[in-house]
Parts: C-alpha cells; sequence; structure tokens
C-alpha cells in the first residue's frame, strides 16, 4: 500500500548548525527511501521517490544514494551545493560540510522487512494509547520511531543497550516530550512491553 501522507505544512526551520534539517523530516526522507527500495511496483517505487523529492524541495533539499562498502547510504544536501554548470557537487568549495546528512539504510535488524516491521511498531504503539493513555502512547510512539528508523528492528527485540539509547539520547533530543513524558519515561517504556508481553530486556 502507498504511504499517501504529506509533506509538513511548517515552517519550521533548523535552528542548530548540527541540526540541518528538522528531524522528522530526516526521519520521513529515510521512511520513504526504505518504502521505495522494498516495494516490488515500479509504479509504486516512483511514488514514494517522487514524495521524498517534494519532501526535500519544501526544504531547499536534494538527495542522492551512495554505496558504501554494499551498504546504501542517503545522504541529503543542501540544493545550493550543486555546481549549476557542471552538476556536480564540489565539496571543496564548501566552508560548512555539516549541513549534510548521511542516513545509513543497512546495519542492524532486517532492513529489507522495514515496512512490515514499522507497522508491527506502531501498532503496539497505538495499544499503549488506548490501554494506558496520550501520554504513555506518546512516549511508545517515539520509541516505535526510534526503532524502526534507527535499527529496523521490533520494539519487542530491543536490546537493553538500544533502549538506553532511546531514553538518553533519542528521547530527549528529538521526541520533544513533555514534562509529563519525561517524568513518567521508565514507566511508559515497561508499559510498551507489557503491552507486547514480553519481558523487558534486563528484567
Amino acid at each position: 500500500m502507498i504511504d499517501q501522507s504529506e509533506p509538513p505544512e511548517d515552517g519550521e526551520q533548523a535552528t542548530e548548525e548540527t541540526q540541518p534539517l528538522p528531524t522528522a523530516v530526516i526521519d520521513d526522507a529515510e521512511r520513504l527511501r526504505r518504502l521505495e527500495r522494498n516495494a516490488i511496483d515500479p509504479d509504486e517505487r516512483a511514488v514514494y521517490a517522487t514524495r521524498r523529492e517534494r519532501l526535500l524541495e519544501h526544504h531547499e533539499y536534494t538527495d542522492h544514494i551512495r554505496d558504501d562498502d554494499g551498504d546504501e547510504v542517503l545522504v541529503l544536501h543542501p540544493d545550493e551545493w550543486h555546481d549549476s554548470e557542471e552538476g556536480v557537487i564540489r565539496t571543496d568549495r564548501i566552508e560548512d560540510l555539516s549541513r549534510a546528512v548521511e542516513v545509513p539504510l543497512d546495519g542492524p535488524g532486517a532492513p529489507e522487512e522495514w515496512e512490515t516491521i514499522d507497522e508491527q511498531n506502531r501498532s503496539l504503539a497505538e495499544q499503549v494509547r488506548e490501554d494506558h493513555g496520550p501520554v504513555h502512547g506518546a512516549t511508545a510512539e517515539a520509541l516505535a520511531d526510534f526503532m524502526s528508523n534507527h535499527y529496523a528492528k521490533p520494539i519487542t527485540n530491543a536490546s537493553s543497550d538500544e533502549l538506553e539509547e532511546f531514553r538518553t539520547d533519542y528521547f530527549v533530543r528529538n521526541a520533544w516530550p513533555s514534562a509529563e513524558q519525561t517524568q513518567s519515561l521508565d514507566e511508559s517504556v515497561e508499559l510498551v512491553f507489557e503491552t507486547a508481553g514480553v519481558s523487558m530486556p534486563g528484567r
């Protein structure tokens, strides 16, 4: 099934040099690329590619795919970096390369099954929201984003180290948690595994 979600209609701009694109845009570009390469129908692949292009154009960025010893890397960079005459990016003429974003698409987990894994993670997060309310549900959704987009793994297969990374790094920097979410973080993570009916790593 083709994802029909629209690019964000936000006017948000990066406020730090270390955050060249909103995290939501980076995650969406990654999601669309995974959907594109996992799709069997060429027309469906083209739809995902076009949606990614439109999403990035909204922020004056473009992308290309780099092969890194057999692993695919999605590279996002500002439109202005393109040499209009040569049609290539001349990195030797760019002072601040930190505006580029690189997203490895291969590695831990099973990227080729990403769509199924993501649906599973989001279904679990929605169940947490229904059973335990919006605060725990919002944290469960952030955990679904983290495990799907960064590890291509089901939440229920998360390791202790991955959950610690979620708590101390991803959740703080990328989830924009409310005070209630922050206060109940550990409980929320426990409820995710309780809802799934599996033991939380480290327990």
